[in-house]
């Protein structure tokens, strides 16, 4: 695999990554009974939760060892896009959120 630094192409990876990611969560939460409101906040804030995570914000530990994600994301069949840094999936979340819930 060719790791590649793509800023453009990793942000737009990203935006679809965590957009699939909040209306996943979204169609779950109306499966269940939740609507208007308290379905949008449930939403945005089990969202936050998930960017936080692939965000390495969270702090996350195996065996007691701390793990730190760093999201790529393949391109072809032998090439994983990155930025150079950690992800930034939650500054998406807001533009996001009033695409999906204020149409």
């Amino acid at each position: 695999m060719k790791l590649v630094q793509d800023i453009d192409r990793f942000d737009e990876y990203q935006v679809a990554l965590i957009k699939e990611i909040t209306q996943a969560i979204a169609v779950k939460l109306v499966e269940a009974g939740l609507e208007g409101e308290l379905m949008e906040n449930t939403t945005a804030h089990i969202a936050f939760s998930v960017a936080s995570i692939l965000d390495d914000t969270t702090r996350i530990e195996a065996d007691g060892a701390e793990v730190h994600p760093y999201l790529t994301f393949r391109s072809g069949d032998y090439e994983l896009v990155h930025c150079g840094e950690n992800a930034y999936t939650y500054e998406f979340l807001t533009g996001i959120f009033k695409e999906m819930f204020e149409e």
